[in-house]
């Protein structure tokens, strides 16, 4: 049998709150020598009630500085949790060798927020952009039975070796991406997503390889109003890829 920790699976789980909540602002959580994990806490957070969090990790040669303005606003007007990770080397290891020491990272800082905030384990997304992006679908799908959302933009590759849970999936790709072309990535992804049964809303783009910030909002908004534009989208959607197959 494969150790769970090498197929990616993490031990967290949201749990009550033994600290008080960190002030409003980004904080460095003192976890990490190098790299560390950041976090940015939102203005007005209802005290002690469950809050949403987003998961971000940023692409290839990133940083958690370079990411957080695809989400931060996002953050601060919808009144979630901002957690964005840094990979230990220029980027994740799963893109490299395998899950290893940026799972465990992972696993630390989550258990850190978890310290100050009550997280909703109905609204815990996994997102991600580029690198960032096949690492969030990848590790996302991966532990399916504690995140709810993932929110990937320009994935470049899928790498699963144990599933679990059910997510919800938005997924988006620029027509114009000359790194990571769309045909052999996002529609290739969406396909293989809706034939193993997951609830998938894909949305393609006129852009080059970076992430949209009109279709940032629409993943916002999936997020929140847990809906895919609306369900007749998704079911629409769905019989589209499965048609075209």
């Amino acid at each position: 049998m494969m150790d769970p920790r090498l197929a990616g699976r993490l031990h967290f789980r949201p749990r009550l709150p033994s600290e008080e909540p960190l002030p409003a602002g980004c904080h460095a959580l003192g976890l990490f020598a190098e790299r560390d994990a950041r976090l940015y806490v939102p203005t007005a957070l209802p005290a002690r009630r469950p809050v949403p969090l987003v998961v971000l990790f940023h692409g290839g040669g990133g940083s958690a500085e370079k990411i957080l303005p695809m989400l931060a606003v996002h953050a601060e007007a919808r009144g979630f949790l901002l957690l964005t990770p840094q990979s230990l080397h220029p980027t994740w290891d799963l893109v490299i060798a395998g899950n290893g020491p940026d799972r465990e990272r992972l696993d630390h800082a989550l258990h850190a927020v978890a310290a100050h905030f009550l997280i909703d384990p109905a609204r815990l997304a996994f997102a991600g952009h580029s690198d960032g992006g096949s690492y969030a679908l990848s590790l996302g799908l991966t532990n399916g039975d504690l995140v709810s959302h993932l929110i990937v933009s320009s994935a470049g590759f899928l790498s699963v070796q144990m599933q679990a849970g059910a997510p919800r999936i938005f997924l988006s790709h620029g027509t114009r991406d000359e790194q990571i072309p769309v045909a052999r990535s996002g529609r290739r992804h969406a396909e293989a997503l809706v034939h193993a049964g997951y609830d998938v809303v894909y949305v393609e783009y006129d852009g080059p390889h970076a992430y949209d910030a009109n279709v940032v909002r629409q993943a916002m908004s999936f997020f929140f109003e847990d809906r895919c534009t609306t369900s007749q989208d998704c079911a629409n959607f769905r019989s589209n890829v499965l048609d075209q197959a």
